[in-house]
């Protein structure tokens, strides 16, 4: 009696192939192709999608940008300090540039000549910082990494040097620059050799050129939406001959103009003629796929990306943008407030020589709340801590400031909390 093969439809197919090394998927691999400073030049100042990818989050971070809570007068040196260093645009250019090429940096001029010295912030004098320039990360050359396992610096470059274009050479120390990495890399090791990131267009990219080919054809398609057809008899032989061949193309000359002037065609009637018509009714559906393809590689929402309205009824992309606006939140937070936290002590004491320890910002929201919406927050809080108040548990002191504290943090009242700050200062001076 012959054996019998057993054939199982699961993980393992025979018949079907799958999981076997016939299976087409099983010789699938992920392969990383780094891309080149030209290649994403390239691709950022050719087309509008990867410039659109990159520009967006680094626009939208520093859109609303961040208010200082502080007393009035400091806030305007703060703000002063700022506007005058342009420190705003600086710091979206230098996101930019971390975006597309995977890292860039700030240098913190406060004059110093030595710029291999560690940067004490405690140290720099009013109006000290003098200047901030945004370099790439092409400019700098990492030098040799920090190896104390108890180090702060573990696995980072200890020095940057910068060569200008005049040839000359700096030794930069890390602490003068407020350095910004584009995709985050995870090394192999607990050692990161290169302490940039890599390009966000390294894993956006192959998607934004599916869009764009995709675009392409379909604008291609346009030119063919509808073609005229003529069967001429016998026309296989008479192009096989030069005098009848051009024959026949003085006649679809004379044919295409004789339409083009009265609309009418005059032909032969043993030639037939008609039209083929291309159809774009799934052409959007298609389209919008691959939009929808580029927005989950970017992670940036298709509202906010392509500028498109959501689709399907009773759908407003709110869920969408509110989760995209906590992203943008955790980039201010912790890239770029990381990135800044030493540039920020410099500007606090350069702008007002010393370092008052109730002096911090906040990042201004970008979901702003309607005057309505606004009003009724307001309402709720205060109707609750009016309750805390009457029930006489705690403190009222310690209610008003939390009270007031909830208002300004709510955006329901803006500065509120360092103008009560700043008026009872004044109270206890007045005494």
């Amino acid at each position: 009696m012959g054996a019998i093969l057993q054939i199982k439809d699961g993980i393992r197919n025979l018949v079907a192939n799958l999981g076997t090394d016939r299976d087409k998927a099983s010789h699938s691999e992920y392969q990383f192709v780094q891309l080149s400073q030209v290649q994403l030049h390239a691709a950022y100042r050719s087309s509008w999608l990867p410039r659109k990818v990159i520009n967006i989050p680094a626009d939208d971070a520093t859109r609303k940008w961040r208010t200082w809570q502080a007393k009035t007068e400091m806030v305007n040196k703060l703000e002063a300090t700022e506007k005058r260093l342009k420190l705003r645009q600086k710091v979206r250019k230098a996101m930019k540039m971390a975006r597309l090429e995977g890292g860039a940096a700030i240098l913190i001029g406060t004059g110093d000549r030595d710029l291999s010295k560690p940067l004490n912030p405690t140290r720099v004098a009013k109006d000290g910082l003098k200047y901030l320039t945004v370099l790439s990360k092409f400019d700098l050359t990492p030098g040799q990494q920090d190896f104390v396992i108890a180090s702060e610096t573990f696995g980072l470059s200890q020095s940057y040097s910068l060569t200008t274009g005049e040839g000359v050479l700096y030794e930069i120390h890390p602490s003068r620059l407020a350095i910004f990495t584009g995709a985050e890399k995870i090394s192999g090791g607990s050692i990161n050799i290169d302490p940039w990131g890599d390009s966000v267009l390294q894993t956006v990219l192959h998607a934004t050129k599916q869009a764009d080919s995709t675009v392409a054809n379909i604008a291609s398609l346009v030119f063919e939406a509808k073609v005229d057809t003529i069967g001429i008899p016998e026309l296989s032989r008479m192009m096989s001959n030069p005098k009848t061949e051009a024959l026949v193309l003085e006649r679809l000359s004379l044919a295409e103009k004789a339409k083009s002037i009265n609309g009418t065609l005059v032909h032969d009637a043993a030639e037939t003629v008609g039209q083929k018509s291309a159809s774009f009714a799934q052409l959007p559906d298609i389209m919008a796929k691959f939009f929808t393809v580029v927005s989950g590689a970017a992670d940036i929402p298709v509202t906010r990306l392509f500028g498109q309205s959501p689709d399907g009824m009773n759908a407003t992309g709110d869920g969408d943008l509110n989760n995209y606006y906590d992203s943008i939140q955790t980039i201010q937070e912790m890239d770029v407030g990381d990135a800044m936290s030493v540039l920020d002590e410099v500007i606090i004491h350069s702008s007002l020589g010393s370092r008052p320890a109730d002096v911090f910002y906040t990042w201004v929201p970008l979901k702003q709340l309607s005057e309505k919406d606004r009003a009724e927050v307001g309402d709720k809080i205060s109707s609750a801590f009016k309750k805390v108040v009457e029930m006489d548990l705690l403190p009222p002191e310690a209610v008003g400031a939390s009270l007031v504290g909830a208002l300004t943090e709510t955006g329901v009242a803006p500065g509120l909390e360092a103008q009560v700050g700043e008026y009872f200062a004044e109270g206890e001076e007045d005494e």
